[in-house]
């Protein structure tokens, strides 16, 4: 909720074409800025 509609949708493609699941994503440098998609060491 955090990501604009068009940026959670860029994501999600990543996600199908690489089958990989985003765990997380930074928008800086700074580590205050990252966001968490899902735990990380949680399985889907």
């Amino acid at each position: 909720d955090k990501l604009p509609v068009n940026a959670r949708l860029y994501l999600q493609r990543i996600e199908q074409v690489t089958g990989v699941p985003i765990a997380m994503i930074s928008t800086s440098p700074d580590r205050d800025h990252t966001i968490m998609m899902r735990h990380p060491y949680l399985a889907d």
